[in-house]
């Protein structure tokens, strides 16, 4: 089958003259983007090697597993772990809608884990078979690149194997980083800030797969992960401090949401350390003695570091030989069709460091396969990406934030507010006054809604819509003259009539919260 690629920026058709090699298409990483490119490449009749680490539930440079982080150490598992943790205020709750349950309820953490885990073993699974449906020849090892048309995979029991391809996809993803902190034993030893790191305290990866449930925890960060698991931590009933530098967490996100987010943490009774970092862990008999920069002291059973960031997976891949330029975080740079400054190779997903979200890898994926073999050059379109924080209450946008339109509008914008108590916690008793907020900006001269923002039950579900509104470019008088679906919390973003406040073109955003 003569197949459409794209060569130096052109379409050309393959033809008999061409250099043959093993693969039209190998790809280095089995996640969420490299599946979708493998198997969209293979539908237009490419033939597809590729290849992915041994499954582990806890990823290391020779450790990973078909589906990548996200179905196996990332969005799936901390998914699960949020329900099972939201479960607790749901009892809570059903007292009140005249359901009589015996006080005595138990949480078995580890019933959740090995539930968990038995989920992300079916996933991978499918993944497999995914790949095996659409014809994808499947390797389990390391790959590595040894020239611009040639990689090699080293398999478990150590034997290499060499493929040539005339597209080389580079889709390893990213993996959790621990910051420097120093440590000391007992007795007063000093450690060392790499022994530390790996001996007191964890990452992301190891708290979804936790022998113990806590009775203390520790995290450092104020990003989505330090925020979502002080919410599955908490509402498992382990006592949760959080640390972060800045005023609020989440920084990125609107000011008015991260203050409403922090709020709810605190009413569920996770303590907040804004503009606080963490200077020492010390091993004591009773756990792990936390030190911070303000010279407080506090014990903890485990002390989790979501603070670090991820680090692209490159290390390991052999770029330099071949001469793939990396950025200063060791990303892969590329183009805006996804291809590095070597023609035969490209790049998609974290490993990239663009929007790192699994969606997006997706959509990077799906543009690489029609570029490449679909005769259809496709460049992923980065604009009014939806998000979802999954604390709980869970925190969701789509479009600019407020700070972000007032940097980037030429006029007056508009900010369009709402906050009310869910009609689920009105009979919930004191305990559930948690305020629902919406919140959508709009550009006054077009008229056109440039930003949406949710926190509350069922944020992400709600947003998502929204999403397709915005990327349709949908105005705010079309908001308005939707008809709302009522009682549901989500009409209240076709309702909302009154301006909170007018900002005049020129003002200057907050940024030091």
């Amino acid at each position: 089958m003569a197949r459409k690629m794209l060569i130096d920026g052109e379409l050309s058709k393959a033809n008999e003259e061409e250099t043959h090699y093993d693969f039209d298409l190998f790809v280095i990483g089995a996640g969420s983007g490299g599946v979708r490119a493998a198997r969209f490449s293979a539908s237009y009749g490419a033939k597809v090697g590729i290849c992915e680490l041994p499954f582990d539930p806890v990823s290391s440079e020779s450790l990973g597993g078909f589906g990548g982080t996200c179905v196996i150490r990332g969005c799936v598992p901390k998914k699960i772990l949020v329900y099972g943790a939201s479960f607790r205020g749901e009892i809570e709750d059903a007292k009140n809608y005249g359901w009589k349950l015996n006080d005595n309820i138990d949480f078995n953490w580890k019933e959740l884990l090995h539930k968990k885990t038995e989920e992300i073993v079916r996933l991978n699974g499918i993944y497999k078979r995914l790949l095996t449906n659409a014809g994808v020849k499947m390797y389990e090892g390391e790959g590595k690149i040894v020239g611009p048309n040639e990689v090699e995979v080293t398999q478990i029991d150590g034997t290499k194997l060499c493929y040539s391809a005339k597209h080389i996809l580079i889709s390893t993803g990213s993996r959790a980083q621990r910051p420097t902190i120093p440590g000391q034993d007992k007795l007063g030893g000093f450690f060392g800030c790499g022994f530390i790191m790996k001996e007191l305290s964890i990452t992301s990866d190891e708290a979804l797969s936790l022998d113990e449930l806590p009775k203390r925890a520790v995290i450092l960060g104020g990003g989505y992960i330090a925020v979502e698991f002080a919410s599955i931590w908490n509402g498992m009933g382990v006592s949760v401090d959080l640390f972060f530098r800045k005023e609020l967490p989440l920084r990125g996100f609107d000011d008015e949401m991260r203050a409403v987010v922090a709020r709810n943490l605190e009413a569920r009774g996770i303590n907040l350390h804004p503009r606080t970092n963490l200077s020492e862990l010390v091993r004591a008999d009773d756990g792990i003695k936390v030190i911070t920069d303000h010279g407080e002291e506090l014990m903890a059973d485990v002390v989790l570091f979501a603070t670090g960031g991820r680090a692209p997976n490159t290390k390991r891949l052999n770029l330099e030989v071949v001469g793939v330029e990396l950025d200063k975080m060791g990303a892969v740079k590329v183009d805006e069709y996804s291809r590095t400054n070597i023609p035969s190779i490209w790049a998609v997903g974290d490993v990239t460091n663009r929007m790192n979200l699994t969606p997006v890898a997706l959509m990077e994926g799906t543009c690489f396969a029609k570029t490449v073999f679909g005769g259809q050059p496709s460049k992923p379109d980065y604009r009014d990406v939806p998000c979802a924080v999954f604390c709980i209450p869970t925190l969701s946008v789509v479009g600019l934030s407020e700070e972000q339109a007032i940097d980037q509008a030429e006029g007056d914008i508009l900010v369009f507010t709402s906050s009310f108590n869910p009609m689920k916690n009105t009979i919930s008793g004191l305990r559930r006054q948690e305020k629902t907020v919406m919140k959508l900006v709009v550009d006054v001269e077009t008229d056109k809604v440039l930003g949406a923002s949710m926190c509350g039950p069922d944020a992400p579900e709600i947003m998502q819509g929204i999403a397709v509104a915005l990327k349709c470019g949908a105005t705010k008088a079309q908001f308005d003259s939707t008809v709302g679906i009522h009682p549901s919390a989500a009409e209240e973003f076709v309702t909302m009539r009154s301006v909170t406040r007018r900002i005049a073109a020129g003002s200057k955003p907050k940024t030091n919260l």
